[in-house]
């Protein structure tokens, strides 16, 4: 018989069933290699988990082209929903931004013309359809003071969202060979977009945009085809070639997708649907426990209880390969059984989640109940009745 100072080590093999409700706590798998890109830069994640389905350079500093413009729109939407300006406040054209961000640039543009007042509205519009640069520069000058200011607020904050290896230096994505980010920051941004301004996200659904009697469609061609896509932002210079950052909802299950470095602009429309798709048909989300809920109960020595209930502090979801979880096995691990007093929240036992080309992970279980410890009165009886018949408690 175990006793309090000499315990084996039990594992209890759990047989889990996925129809359980969704759950908050994150577990990442390590990403696929079966799949290759012509993309130069590419990096496919789960937002529910944070898994990384697919990678490609994603760490390789790259210039972001207009896709910068999604940082851009991020500090006008912290503006607006800090109550610092509104929907209806405007910003005035100035010069420099209708000479480089307007049609005579050669650029992206909203057509603005110089000395006259734009409503925040129509700017945000201006960037999100028609990637306009003149609408860009209004709104850094309107909410800096000049571009190169704002390029800098641009970067401070992108850095406090974990934008690590991001450096902008214009609000435009205008080429510049110190303008750069990474594919992994670009996804990360397109995140925070999504979580942090649900109420402003739906714009970059909107497929045209009118201002000035000048109808302009929006240049993400994923918006065009029926397959879940609601944004976000699409990119092209010379240096960068042609990339998109996007995003599609199916089935409850969001994706999101940053791809640089295309050839061509076909290419930016067919290689993100066949990524995509490859993503949602190659993995699935399985929910196993909610947070706080008990896993397993594991036996007390010289207890007031006979059993202390090992609960799981946060929720656990996983995303799989459909093989993967076909092979996946989970079990607890743990000391039993476990020596009185037992304090509630307290670390006793492991969750341990194995599947075949997946790390393994180890996920913590806590006492979900205080054990008091038995009275002299108690042990004594306990030491008895294990000495006498081998119970245990």
């Amino acid at each position: 018989m175990q006793t309090a100072t000499k315990r084996n080590q039990i594992r209890h093999t759990l047989a889990l069933f996925m129809a359980l409700p969704a759950v908050f706590w994150v577990l990442a798998t390590e990403p696929a290699a079966a799949l290759e890109t012509i993309a130069r830069e590419a990096i496919l994640i789960d937002t529910t988990t944070g898994t990384v389905l697919f990678e490609k350079n994603a760490d390789t500093l790259m210039p972001p082209a207009s896709m910068s413009k999604l940082m851009t729109i991020y500090l006008l939407f912290e503006q607006i929903r800090d109550g610092r300006l509104s929907l209806d406040d405007s910003f005035s054209v100035s010069e420099n931004a209708w000479r480089k961000g307007g049609a005579k640039s050669g650029s992206s543009t909203m057509f603005l013309e110089p000395g006259k007042r734009v409503r925040v509205e129509d700017l945000i519009r201006g960037i999100i359809v028609q990637s306009g640069n003149d609408a860009c520069i209004v709104v850094a000058e309107g909410l800096s003071g000049d571009e190169a200011t704002f390029a800098k607020e641009m970067t401070e904050r992108g850095r406090q969202l974990g934008l690590t290896n991001t450096t902008f230096r214009n609000s435009t994505g205008w080429p510049d060979p110190e303008h750069l980010t990474t594919a992994r920051d670009l996804a990360i941004l397109a995140q925070r977009m999504i979580e942090d301004f649900p109420q402003f996200y739906p714009i970059y659904a909107e497929k045209t945009f009118t201002y000035n009697g000048i109808r302009q469609s929006n240049r993400n061609p994923l918006l065009y085809k029926d397959m879940g896509a609601d944004g976000l932002k699409t990119g092209h210079t010379k240096e960068a070639g042609f990339g998109l950052t996007a995003s599609v909802m199916r089935n409850g299950r969001r994706l999101i997708l940053v791809v640089n470095g295309l050839p061509t602009r076909k290419d930016r429309s067919r290689e993100p649907e066949r990524l995509l798709e490859w993503g949602f048909r190659e993995y699935d989300n399985y929910a196993l426990f909610k947070a706080g809920e008990t896993v397993t109960d594991g036996a007390v020595w010289l207890g007031e209880e006979p059993t202390v209930p090992l609960v799981i502090e946060d929720g656990l979801t996983l995303t799989l390969t459909r093989k993967a979880r076909k092979g996946m096995k989970v079990a607890v691990v743990f000391d039993e059984p476990v020596p009185a007093p037992i304090t509630k929240g307290s670390e006793l036992a492991k969750l341990v989640i194995t599947a075949p080309d997946t790390e393994t992970k180890e996920i913590p279980l806590l006492a979900g109940a205080d054990v008091a410890r038995l009275g002299f009165t108690g042990r004594l009886s306990a030491a008895l009745k294990h000495i006498l018949w081998g119970e245990s408690n």
